[in-house]
């Protein structure tokens, strides 16, 4: 298993997908143990591009997005933007501060243009979600986490319904309000049977969507946006919750900051979404440990071109690291003819740029005592490997470069430590570092479009794009493949 991890950090290996199994967090029931195991779609093979997608076609003849977007059609399988319309992720966390898993949506701005639209514009970008998510196998893309889908009253009983994966989706029912969407007697039928086969079911709360009322009871989920909550509303929301839908877990969206986590986490919410996940705040200094000083240390002399003696006697001060370094060269999957047992040979073998970014990942990791830290880190591993894809066709160099700088963009907020002293005891190099605190240099373009990305603001990715020379399709397709590539990777790391 650590073999995969290397060669997954290092570039040796197609980001393998993370193996399959039923999730059952504590913050959501889980499904009943009699239900059939559900086959995800296949995946496509690694060099097919996806087939042509007449839903969307229709869909953009129909209500059109944003003109200045491209139509080239996505080049590679883990693709989640269709034509003009591109699906984005937002994570959700639990109560201990891990991701549970990832809502999935078009654009917020594209599909509040098309609120008001008639029932066949909804429905087609209904089919294009759905339909998208299939088709990039999300259950095997997201492993044990979930996938939050929002999908309106009336597609409940579409025939794509039937595909999504039981153990992976939680499906929330949004009003749609049409003269002619279904009755509530016809939703709760619709919803109990598709709770019977297992899927979890969410609505809004009652304040945003009252006609769903009725429904509470027979939920597992209820979703309420963070501004509506005053200190009033949200003890009020949570007595409701409590009385109206006892086996619901609470979701609140849009958290804007800790200090709002904090406050939902004491009325009990289970789910939380939002800013607030790589948030800053007015962190004090503190110390980070020796672990942390080694790796910096170690890291430093690296990057300063120390001599093989300097770096393994660093090395030699870390056990687990000697462990790992020499289980991973003396791998079968190596073919080496000799068995390595030295640091020295080991190091030759490896080669410094990888062992530098195996030691950044795991100087970012080294404070584990921050709940949050383990789902910034993982935001972080996103931005590097999307930023190392914008830069696959530049010297390996530049890639390394932009791999650093999408991972320690984020380095105060996975350390809790002001940006000033967590950064310059790194030693990166000027370009880096100019980038990450004002913006500026050779990779701040790729940074603001990793943003743009994560921002969900279609605007803000067309210019972002257009500065990196690249498509707004090729950034959401890396956006997506860098997911799939940090799943794969922590699901080695804890393995190894």
């Amino acid at each position: 298993m650590l073999i995969n991890f290397f060669r997954r950090l290092f570039g040796r290996l197609p980001s393998a997908q993370p193996a399959r199994h039923t999730p059952t967090p504590a913050h959501i029931p889980a499904q009943p143990p009699s239900l059939p195991p559900v086959t995800a779609a296949p995946t496509p093979p690694p060099q097919a591009a996806p087939p042509p997608n007449p839903t969307f076609e229709t869909l953009n003849q129909q209500a059109p997005l944003k003109a200045s977007l491209s139509q080239t059609p996505p080049p590679e399988p883990f693709s989640e933007e269709i034509g003009s319309a591109i699906i984005c992720r937002e994570a959700v966390l639990n109560r201990q501060q891990k991701i549970a898993g990832y809502q999935f949506l078009l654009k917020d701005s594209a599909y509040a243009n098309i609120r008001s639209r008639r029932r066949r514009i909804l429905q087609l970008y209904a089919e294009v979600l759905v339909d998208n998510l299939l088709r990039a196998d999300i259950a095997t893309l997201l492993g044990p986490r979930l996938a939050f889908i929002d999908i309106p009253d009336f597609f409940l009983d579409h025939p794509l319904m039937d595909e999504l994966p039981v153990a992976n989706t939680v499906i929330i029912v949004t009003p749609s309000d049409l003269p002619d969407a279904p009755s509530v007697e016809k939703l709760r039928i619709q919803i109990s049977a598709l709770r019977a086969r297992g899927y979890r079911i969410g609505i809004p709360n009652r304040e945003s969507a009252p006609q769903f009322a009725p429904l509470l009871s027979g939920v597992d989920l209820v979703a309420v946006q963070a501004p509506q909550l005053t200190a009033e509303a949200g003890i009020n929301l949570s007595r409701s919750i409590l009385s109206d839908a006892p086996n619901a877990a609470l979701l609140v969206r849009a958290v804007p900051g800790m200090e709002d986590f904090h406050f939902c986490y004491q009325i009990g919410v289970g789910l939380f979404q939002g800013p607030f996940i790589t948030s800053r705040e007015q962190w004090q200094a503190k110390n980070l440990g020796p672990n942390f000083a080694r790796l910096t240390l170690l890291l430093s002399r690296l990057r300063q071109d120390a001599e093989n003696r300097e770096i393994v006697a660093l090395l030699k001060q870390d056990g687990a690291i000697t462990v790992r370094m020499l289980r991973y060269i003396n791998s079968a999957a190596n073919g080496l003819p000799e068995h390595v047992s030295s640091l020295e040979r080991a190091l030759v073998l490896l080669g410094r740029k990888p062992l530098s970014r195996w030691l950044t990942i795991m100087l970012c990791s080294a404070d584990r005592s921050q709940a949050r830290s383990a789902a910034v880190l993982e935001a972080a591993l996103v931005r590097a490997r999307t930023m190392e894809l914008i830069a696959a066709r530049r010297p390996t160099a530049e890639r390394e470069a932009m791999f650093l700088t999408g991972l320690l963009s984020l380095i105060d907020v996975i350390l809790q430590q002001p940006i000033a002293k967590a950064l310059p005891s790194l030693a990166i190099g000027v370009d880096i570092e100019d980038a990450i605190l004002n913006n500026k240099g050779p990779y701040a373009h790729g940074l603001m479009l990793v943003k743009a990305c994560e921002s969900a603001d279609i605007d803000a990715i067309v210019f972002a794009a257009t500065l990196c020379g690249v498509t707004p399709e090729e950034a959401a397709n890396w956006h997506m493949e860098a997911l799939a590539w940090t799943l794969a990777l922590q699901q080695e790391q804890e393995a190894a």
